[in-house]
């Protein structure tokens, strides 16, 4: 009966060990976070706490700069693109995959203009990762896909420079023949 019951007990001792530690070591509500900073600014009387906000990326509202800057444009590039997969010269998989660009605000009419230049490149990098290998196996994994991503920002930089912050892979679908 014992035997039956340990089990049991265990369970119930580590999921609420596990829930009370989450909630003891869970970062205070937002509002409770602002009250305690600003009764510590109050506390020094000296001015620190306004120079240290300051200092941290605040304004002496408490908000931080990222609150006022202006968000980045995600420009989802027009049509997806179509890796073929060459083993021993024979087409073993096709894989498909589309690309949306995060760039600096203002920046789509550009994207749009450069976009044919902007598709070939991109191929050419998709081709070369596709001839390395890279859509074989689990071709999926974090340490697969980004040295592909920083090989199509690079590409994309020498086009839009650093107004493209990133290229994001939105979809990507390997078929096999």
């Amino acid at each position: 009966m014992l035997s039956k019951l340990l089990p049991i007990l265990m369970l119930l001792i580590g999921v609420g060990g596990g829930i009370g530690a989450g909630i003891m070591l869970a970062p205070p509500p937002a509002e409770e976070h602002d009250a305690m900073t600003a009764e510590e600014g109050a506390d020094h009387g000296d001015g620190h706490g306004e120079e240290m906000a300051e200092d941290a990326g605040h304004d002496e509202d408490g908000h931080s700069d990222d609150e006022h800057a202006i968000p980045n444009d995600f420009i989802k590039i027009s049509n997806q693109f179509v890796i073929p997969v060459v083993e021993r010269d024979q087409l073993t998989s096709m894989v498909v995959v589309s690309l949306s660009l995060e760039t600096k605000p203002g920046l789509a009419e550009k994207v749009h203009s450069f976009e044919p230049k902007l598709r070939d490149v991109f191929l050419r990098v998709l081709f070369d990762h596709a001839n390395m290998g890279g859509f074989r196996g689990a071709f999926t994994r974090s340490e697969v896909l980004d040295p592909l991503r920083t090989s199509l920002r690079e590409e994309g930089r020498r086009f839009l420079g650093k107004d493209l912050v990133d290229v994001l892979i939105l979809d990507i679908t390997r078929q096999d023949v």
